[in-house]
């Protein structure tokens, strides 16, 4: 029986759309287009949705037939050539979805992707464009006078903007989550599989899988978290009467990924942010929470760690650490139509009972477990009260919640005013919140898939034995969360993650060995690599929820921030500004009309006339809830039961009802990610390789003087950075000439070629860094005091390159040193050309040198001769074998492996 697990890789990858009169055929094959599948889109229904899926698998050479047949079949004349009946209208990577507004409906297509992140060899990709086709032909078409401008709305909702996919890993749960779920026992597997009909008839099935022994894989898929899918109302129409291969869940926010050079050993630093679909919306107009108990802006964000040397989740190596930011979970609102740069707060619903904070704390501890601290950023002291109204309110309903939580599960609430500490000379705001981050890691702890380094027990850390999480055999277990607000969830929050996340950044690398204590300062290679991450990261939501980039950031509260920076931050102000008083208003119209809050439909008023969308995210305002949670038991009874664990990834039977597990022969393609990722049927050029061109620490922070400590996590000086020393092209072509004086000592340039090189000041980008550090530079001779001069900037004293000045003369003993290692060579070399046995007598002055590698029997660095196996023996007799033309009978496992090669390929 399958012994392992693996994710189920989606056999849809590729997508053709080809068009008759009549209908749409949308032909899906896998990467390798080794196997097929076929929608069949009706056109001749004009409201109405009909999508056919045969569920069959077809071959290359089936497909092929089958468009031929229907190109044949829908010719005007029988036998003519002259016209196609099948015209192939556009190519794409996947389906968004199916909408429709007061026509006929749409379908969405992915035209084009780019590759950002890569974890464990699955790859996560960007939408970088999209086409919407609509279905019906023209001959049926019911024509509606506002169907445009519900188009327009729609496709103001940038689909080329920050939304990702992944063909096998999901996106909207956890990296905790998802590894979890590879781990649970193999007998709850094998009955959640007997549960599972196979869905195509396979020949080799029996032989494959049954026969084979451990040969066999289960292939896991689960559910996605609908709360952070955005495509969830677009895809339901179909979800239950197609593969669920074509169901592309697409998540919207941020990605990015890193590389950290360690010496050499690559590691991944993946920043990950999942945006909510409930409650979305813009800055001023989606505040506090909606009767649901989902909040506004609320954004999970996950930093994921990964030694890229092992590309496998079960052998490689993998951290990760989960935040989230939202707002406060209370009914309240700030009004615009003041024009004012700070609108009032107002409260619009007492809640005495806490009912709305309770409902999001429930969905929290379900989905995190405990504990969940939440971190308050907004002003306790201000001279008209505004953001302290929330301060009080919030502490309010905590305090009631608190008191019918047991004890060692009660939320914790952190207050700090982060505003004013700013404004403070005396204090330092980040230290400060590095005190606070310490304290939070070190209660929810965080995720590893591997059990504690033997160097920690052997250099036992005084912090690391105080970390909180929950130990288990395989690793470390993340429970609890950290929830961030200030009022925007902007600027302050996107500091304060940046800090916690630093601090879980350094308890990551020490649990994978790659430091030796879990710190990590300011102002080194790593640090400033992640916090440009969490920049890109912070712009990106400020720009989804407040119209503009953020106006704070590390740097400003680092007081560190260039003069230049003051004006940005105006700039960034007013377009702030600009955006929430004019362009927040339709793009929240898009929004309510994408994720299918409002439906058009043919009577009722349209979304541009409503007064206001609050009806529409407040479902009580329509109807009555058929049931009331309990004032004091205000949790789901399930969910207390196993905390701190949450609940979502407990083994239990609801949970399982979650996942699809199907067998699957180790060969297959939709289990084996070593060919998604290396895909050796196709021709790779490195130049387009993702890993060699996304940002690493060694090119683009790094210095580029020579005799530099490589390590990351050596502190740098400000003058020191790769971006700064490398910052235009003088300084470029500086630092290529002192690596090549340092090597071979050319001839100095000349003063006019250095001159002339750093008129232009731009600078250009990383590509052609890359290049000129390649490029030799022609090097000119001219007075010989002007090369003085430039000789005297570029190259190096020897002293600072090789240790030792070989101009100065040498010592007595360092002679004595040289003579003895000459007549220690020479002696060698005697006895090497008599072939004598070496003589007990050594010459006079020298040195017996004991070779480092000979151990004692007790030293601790003895080691044995490893030790071969029987099946690793008769593999190599065969291999040996084998090349005096004598073959080995084939076993059951290579004929299997054969024949499924055979009908992948040809069948």
């Amino acid at each position: 029986m399958p012994t392992a697990a693996a994710p189920i890789i989606s056999s849809v990858q590729k997508l053709v759309l080809y068009e008759t009169r009549a209908r749409y055929f949308l032909v899906g094959s896998n990467h390798a287009e080794t196997k097929f599948r076929v929608l069949k889109i009706d056109r001749t229904e004009p409201k109405d949705l009909v999508v056919i899926d045969d569920r069959h698998v077809y071959t290359q050479q089936e497909v092929r037939e089958l468009l031929g047949r229907l190109d044949l079949g829908n010719r005007t004349k029988m036998g003519q050539k002259g016209s196609s009946g099948l015209f192939r209208a556009v190519s794409a990577f996947g389906i968004v979805g199916f909408v429709r507004f007061l026509e006929g409906y749409y379908i969405v297509l992915i035209t084009k992707r780019r590759k950002m992140a890569d974890i464990g060899g699955h790859a996560i990709y960007k939408i970088e464009d999209t086409n919407m086709i609509y279905i019906p032909n023209d001959s049926v078409r019911i024509t509606h006078p506002d169907e445009a401008r519900y188009l327009r709305i729609f496709q103001n909702v940038d689909l080329s903007s920050n939304f990702y996919f992944s063909y096998s890993y999901d996106l909207s749960h956890s990296l905790q989550y998802n590894l979890t779920v590879l781990r649970m026992p193999l007998e709850m597997l094998k009955s959640e599989t007997s549960k599972t009909r196979q869905e195509s008839f396979d020949i080799f099935e029996d032989e494959g899988l049954i026969t084979q022994g451990g040969s066999g894989v289960f292939g896991i898929s689960s559910e996605p978290y609908m709360k952070y899918v955005w495509n969830g109302e677009l895809l339901d129409i179909i979800k239950n009467t197609v593969h669920r291969d074509w169901l592309l869940y697409i998540i919207h926010g941020f990605c990015g990924q890193s590389k950290l050079l360690i010496y050499g050993r690559p590691v991944y630093v993946t920043l990950i942010a999942r945006r909510s679909s409930r409650f979305a919306g813009t800055r001023f107009l989606k505040r506090g929470a909606n009767c649901e108990g989902d909040v506004a802006n609320e954004v999970e964000t996950e930093q994921i760690l990964c030694d890229a040397s092992v590309m496998s989740f079960t052998a490689g190596s993998y951290s990760s650490y989960v935040q989230v930011r939202g707002s406060v979970p209370l009914y309240w609102s700030q009004d615009i139509s003041t024009m004012m740069p700070k609108p009032p707060i107002t409260l619009d619903q007492a809640d005495p009972f806490a009912h709305v904070a309770a409902l999001h704390f429930d969905q929290m501890l379900q989905r995190f477990g405990s504990p969940i601290i939440i971190l308050n950023l907004v002003k306790e002291r201000e001279k008209r009260k505004h953001e302290r109204i929330l301060s009080e309110e919030l502490v309010a309903a905590v305090t009631y919640l608190n008191q019918f939580l047991p004890p060692e599960h009660t939320i914790v609430y952190i207050p700090w005013d982060m505003a004013k500490y700013t404004k403070s000379k005396l204090c330092n705001v980040l230290d400060r919140l590095n005190v606070i981050a310490e304290s939070v890691v070190k209660k929810t702890g965080f995720f590893v898939n591997r059990p504690d380094s033997y160097c920690s027990i052997l250099r036992p850390d005084e912090k690391w034995n105080e970390l909180g999480g929950c130990v288990i055999p395989t690793g470390r277990l993340q429970t609890g969360i950290l929830r961030t607000n200030c009022v925007d969830c902007l600027d302050r929050t996107n500091t304060a993650q940046f800090m916690v996340g630093k601090c879980a950044l350094a308890y990551q690398l020490y649990s994978l060995g790659l430091i030796d204590k879990p710190n990590l300062q300011f102002d080194t290679d790593a640090v400033r690599l992640f916090e440009e991450l969490y920049e890109d990261h912070g712009d990106t939501l400020s720009l989804q929820y407040g119209g503009s980039q953020l106006v704070h950031r590390v740097k400003t509260y680092r007081k560190i921030a260039p003069w230049t920076q003051h004006s940005k931050d105006i700039m960034q102000t007013l377009s702030r500004y600009y955006s929430n008083a004019f362009s927040d208003a339709d793009r929240q119209d898009s929004i309510n009309l994408f994720l299918g809050v409002f439906h058009p439909t043919e009577g009722k008023p349209h979304l541009w006339e409503l007064p206001t969308d609050f009806y529409l995210h407040h479902k009580n305002t329509m109807s009555l809830s058929p049931s009331r949670r309990s004032y004091t038991y205000w949790w789901t009874p399930e969910v207390i039961k196993h905390l701190p664990l949450p609940y979502d990834e407990v083994i239990c039977a609801a949970n399982l009802k979650k996942l699809i597990v199907k067998k699957f022969h180790r060969c297959e393609e939709e289990v084996d990610i070593h060919n998604e990722f290396f895909r050796p049927y196709e021709l790779s050029s490195f130049d387009d390789t993702f890993c060699l061109a996304m940002t690493s620490s060694a090119r683009d922070f790094m210095p580029k003087t020579v005799g530099i400590d490589p390590s990351p996590f050596t502190v740098r000086k400000p003058d020191e950075t790769g971006k700064s020393v490398l910052g235009n092209k003088s300084n470029r072509e500086e630092a290529v000439l002192q690596r090549k004086t340092a090597a071979s000592a050319p001839p100095p340039p000349s003063e006019e070629a250095v001159s002339s090189s750093s008129e232009d000041d731009s600078g250009t980008d990383r590509e052609d860094e890359g290049s000129v550090s390649q490029r030799s530079t022609p090097v000119k001779m001219t007075d010989p005091g002007d090369s003085a001069k430039v000789t005297e900037n570029v190259v190096q004293p020897m002293k600072e390159v090789y240790g030792i000045n070989l101009s100065e003369t040498l010592s007595e003993e360092d002679l004595s040193i040289y003579a003895r290692f000459v007549q220690l060579g020479q002696s060698q070399h005697k006895q090497d050309r008599s072939s004598q046995q070496p003589c007990s007598r050594c010459s006079d002055g020298v040195i017996k040198l004991t070779p480092i590698s000979a151990f004692s029997q007790d030293n601790i660095y003895e080691v044995q001769p490893p030790r071969v196996d029987r099946k690793s023996t008769e593999i190599f007799h065969a291999h040996i074998q084998a090349s005096h033309g004598f073959m080995q009978p084939l076993g059951k496992e290579d004929t299997a492996m054969y024949r499924e090669y055979i009908r992948n390929r040809y069948l």
